[in-house]
């Protein structure tokens, strides 16, 4: 067996980890392995969580990657799947002390099965209330996307640019973006 490799996270600054980090560092004493210990104080919905990077590029073949709860790895089943089958590629191991989620026992193999079902499920969800929302504002006349840009305006972008206007200062006075200025001018 190789080492532990323990990712902890809180959302804020002023939350503790110490409870994480010692539930983490008493299984790594448990199990008789060097345990290397990444923490987090940002929260789950920012999508760069520099730490949890190190922690799953730290993690090689025959390690057991830790966390104390499924919350404070992912926020949704999606993200935890994905995650977890990651580490899986890489042959490391999975566990959560406060979930008893282990992939290393049968049970939590068959629990990591179960997950990607209910990531599946979660995905087809999602899509189907899209759809259903999408085809709700179709009905009230909505259409999706950004309304178009008549062609006064489009001429206007294509005066002021003409005279000397950068095209950020188009865009932002029109309050579209710069790569529409220059699609207008292509046209």
């Amino acid at each position: 067996m190789g080492r532990v490799i323990g990712y902890c996270r809180v959302s804020t600054e002023d939350q503790n980890l110490d409870m994480q980090e010692q539930a983490i560092q008493k299984y790594a004493d448990e199990k008789g392995l060097e345990l290397i210990l990444y923490v987090e104080k940002i929260s789950s919905r920012k999508v760069e969580r520099q730490e949890l990077e190190h922690a799953i590029k730290a993690a090689t073949n025959g390690d057991l990657f830790v966390v104390y709860k499924l919350d404070r790895l992912a926020r949704s089943t999606k993200e935890l799947f994905k995650l977890t089958g990651d580490l899986n590629e890489k042959g490391v191991e999975f566990v959560s002390i406060n979930d008893a989620f282990d992939t290393t026992t049968p049970t939590g193999k068959a629990m990591f099965g179960m997950l990607a079902v209910f990531a599946e499920f979660e995905r087809d969800i999602i899509q189907q209330r899209t759809k259903a929302g999408l085809e709700a504002a179709k009905k009230r006349g909505r259409i999706g996307g950004r309304p178009a840009i008549d062609e006064k305006t489009k001429k206007r972008v294509r005066a002021l640019f003409e005279s000397g206007e950068s095209a950020s200062d188009i865009a932002k006075e029109y309050g579209i973006g710069r790569a529409t200025v220059y699609k207008i001018l292509k046209d």
